[in-house]
């Protein structure tokens, strides 16, 4: 997804769940992270976080909460249930509201049948008309030069998408999938190692290495240590 389809979901979801929003609302929003809350029938703020990786909506995002209640970490778990979708964020964001409000006992909000709606295609200026301070007074400068990783290619389906993964061995995708499940569930348990970004840049790099000839031709080996995406081993073997 080109980085306009992706700020075209972040700025629906702000249209209709803003800062004043009864049930659920948008704290705040750059390219690679989410902030919100669940607001629950006591008062209480339920905060969640969502981290948006670069290869997004290949890969899902990584969501997490600011507690320890085991029934929460259900709940988000969940989420992977929903895999392929051109809005996989709005998507997963509406099971979770969904799931909030049963976890709760709280009736279920008419505003999510809101995020099943068409993205705006922009023909009428309709993509510019909702803004975010963050966007206008930091992001347009900062998250853009930071995230220079963002794939800036016309949008594709899905489906017909070349796969990220193409060229590389079958052990070496599971080595990359299991750093893939290490890396959501260390935010689910709040133990996260590095930033998003450089995660992103550190896997891009991997799967290049592990598509270059000279990895395949054994000219030098890649080791993981306690498959960490931040300690490798490199051996020099020819």
């Amino acid at each position: 997804m080109s980085v306009s389809g992706l700020k075209a979901e972040l700025r629906l979801l702000e249209s209709i769940f803003g800062k004043e929003h009864e049930r659920f609302r948008i704290i705040s929003w750059r390219l690679d992270e989410l902030h919100c809350v669940f607001i629950q029938s006591t008062g209480g703020a339920l905060t969640i976080h969502c981290n948006i990786t670069e290869s997004y909506p290949s890969s899902a995002p990584i969501w997490f909460v600011e507690s320890d209640d085991p029934n929460l970490t259900s709940v988000l778990e969940r989420l992977e249930d929903i895999k392929k979708s051109n809005t996989l964020l709005l998507q997963q964001l509406k099971r979770l509201i969904c799931d909030l409000c049963r976890l709760y006992n709280l009736p279920q909000h008419p505003d999510v049948e809101m995020l099943d709606q068409p993205l705006p295609t922009g023909q009428n200026g309709t993509t510019e008309e909702v803004t975010s301070e963050e966007e206008e007074e930091e992001d347009m400068g900062e998250d853009i030069e930071d995230l220079d990783h963002y794939d800036m290619k016309e949008e594709e389906p899905v489906d017909g998408k070349k796969s990220e993964d193409e060229g590389i061995e079958k052990e070496n995708l599971a080595i990359l999938e299991k750093i893939r499940k290490n890396q959501r569930q260390d935010h689910l348990n709040g133990a996260v190692s590095g930033s998003v970004q450089a995660s992103d840049r550190l896997m891009k790099e991997l799967r290049d290495i592990y598509r270059s000839q000279s990895y395949k031709t054994g000219i030098y080996s890649v080791e993981l240590v306690n498959d960490s995406l931040y300690e490798w081993h490199v051996k020099l073997l020819k």
